[in-house]
């Protein structure tokens, strides 16, 4: 009965708490980052590995199926010696698989694994770039630590875990909680929560054609992405991504992360800043989604004065980069119809060194819609953050199957910091998370709001949200703090304060009546015993 309770408590988090715990204590295992580049590659290694296992079975299966014996030495040389696969499964070679890796005596480990990597690098294009060469013999962890490790990675699985789930992520978003939380903050480093992830995906809807995101991190943003198009429309072939990572170790997780989900992607050739590197300059796409560094200071340099990307507005302050990231954004959105969902920090909403951009922005009708959502939905950070939405094309039409109507010179402000009823438990701090439900509200008003039908200047709910024009933006100093334009309720007005009144007066009759009885039995208690009370 003890051993089944033990089993129940397993789960990933205790996985990778014995994984930080073996760094921890291992002699030779470096800095975060490079403990961090060894517990992503081996957790790659083992779900490329299980996905390739599990692509060799329902090959058998199918060749069963189909009256073939998988076991036939001329079937296993037409199907099995250079399989392929329809869903982005690679065809690993022998030395690369994780069922053959877990089997290397611990002595010969690192070298077993460093030599996976070297064969995966160079017999596919698309993972070229992805490993450092020599991760695991560089270190060179003892027999005993890395044996440890890999036993401990094999217990991670999406069999377990669930397949649906953007697992590397979460390995990474553990791992910068748990190794680096001051790195994070300086450098403005967070991995995107699913549910954050989600409500962008389901409001701007990237269905078919180009994705980008310029700070892709891990790649979060695309796979969590692609399982919305695969849910909704069955195929995330109609998606290709792009994007671009400055850090050189979350440029190759993001590789490894869409590599190992089949999703067709550039990333450029490097790694790079997307402000100094533009890797994708001169592109335009249909969608963008993108979780900026937070008020990201040390972004510019001299160079960047006179960039093409802010000609048409004014260069954007040098101590924040928050509106040069919604200026990168607008210059890669495709003309006519390009559509934006991003995240920044509130201050952007209404900082005065931004005004004259900020004021552009709504002139030229960009700006569609400004959600302010709850605290507490990162790990990383517990601020509360904005979506901003920016559109192209505000003057309606058909989109995926909706008939939008003509929102030019309007701007629809949301406000979600109410939404806090759901909070996410066995995590060190507070956090909550948005449901489904939730989700799917937030997104019906939004869309309510840009379908044909709806009268704009009525659009309305105290405390919720409220379409507002660019004149009563105007009015308000081109602000576009929502709360300048919700209505909020005044709660105290709601009082009936005759009847509140009454109330008091009453309990306040029945707190001096039940004195007045206490000091009449005291009084009585005291002539019983002889004493009088004066």
């Amino acid at each position: 009965m003890a051993k089944k309770k033990a089993e129940e408590k397993i789960n990933l988090d205790s996985i990778l708490f014995k994984c930080r715990d073996i760094l921890r204590k291992a002699r030779n295992s470096g800095s975060f980052f490079e403990k961090r580049d060894m517990m992503l590659t081996l957790v790659f290694l083992r779900f490329i590995g299980e996905k390739y296992d599990d692509g060799i079975a329902n090959l058998r299966k199918s060749l069963i199926e189909q009256g073939l014996d998988p076991d036939d030495e001329n079937i296993r040389a037409a199907f099995f010696d250079d399989a392929t696969f329809t869903d982005g499964t690679y065809n690993l070679p022998k030395e690369a698989r994780w069922s053959e890796i877990i089997t290397k005596p611990a002595p010969t480990l690192n070298v077993a694994l460093d030599t996976a990597l070297a064969t995966l690098a160079s017999t596919d294009k698309r993972l070229k770039g992805c490993f450092v060469e020599g991760t695991f013999t560089t270190r060179n962890l003892a027999p005993n630590d890395i044996k440890q490790l890999v036993d401990e990675v094999n217990k991670i699985s999406h069999k377990a875990f669930g397949e649906e789930k953007d697992l590397i992520g979460r390995v990474y978003e553990y791992f910068l909680k748990e190794f680096a939380v001051n790195a994070t903050k300086e450098e403005g480093e967070y991995y995107t929560p699913h549910d954050v992830v989600q409500l962008i995906a389901t409001m701007i809807e990237p269905f078919d054609g180009t994705l980008y995101d310029p700070c892709c991190g891990s790649g979060g943003m695309f796979i969590q992405s692609a399982e919305l198009v695969a849910k909704k429309m069955g195929d995330i072939s109609r998606i290709n991504v792009y994007g671009q990572e400055k850090d050189a170790a979350t440029y190759r997780l993001a590789k490894m992360n869409l590599a190992l989900r089949g999703i067709s992607h550039n990333l450029g050739e490097t790694y790079d800043s997307s402000f100094t590197n533009d890797q994708h300059k001169g592109l335009y796409f249909l969608y963008t989604m993108a979780n900026p560094p937070f008020n990201l200071k040390g972004w510019y340099e001299s160079s960047l004065k006179n960039d093409a990307r802010w000609a048409d507005y004014t260069t954007p302050p040098e101590s924040n980069a928050n509106y040069a990231w919604i200026l990168h954004i607008l210059s890669h959105m495709k003309p006519l119809e390009g559509v934006a969902g991003f995240l920044l920090a509130n201050g952007a909403l209404g900082d005065s060194d931004t005004l004259t951009i900020r004021q552009k922005l709504i002139e030229n009708d960009k700006v569609e819609a400004i959600i302010i959502l709850p605290r507490e939905l990162f790990i990383t950070t517990d601020i509360s953050v904005t979506l901003w939405i920016l559109n192209q094309n505000k003057r309606g039409g058909d989109y995926h199957g909706r008939k939008l109507r003509n929102r030019e010179h309007e701007i629809l402000f949301m406000d979600l910091r109410t939404w806090t009823e759901n909070p996410v438990k066995n995590e060190s701090k507070k956090k909550v998370m948005l449901d489904d439900k939730q989700i799917e509200r937030a997104a019906m008003i939004y869309h309510t709001w840009q379908n044909e039908g709806t009268d704009g200047a009525r659009y309305a709910v105290p405390e919720l949200y409220c379409s507002v024009s660019k004149d009563d933006i105007e009015r308000n100093g081109w602000s576009l703090i929502p709360s300048k334009y919700i209505e909020f309720i005044d709660h105290d007005l709601e009082i009936d304060f005759p009847a509140e009144m009454q109330r008091i007066q009453q309990e306040m009759r029945d707190v001096l009546a039940q004195e007045k009885q206490s000091q009449k039995m005291l009084e009585e208690a005291f002539r019983g015993i002889g004493y009088g009370l004066e």
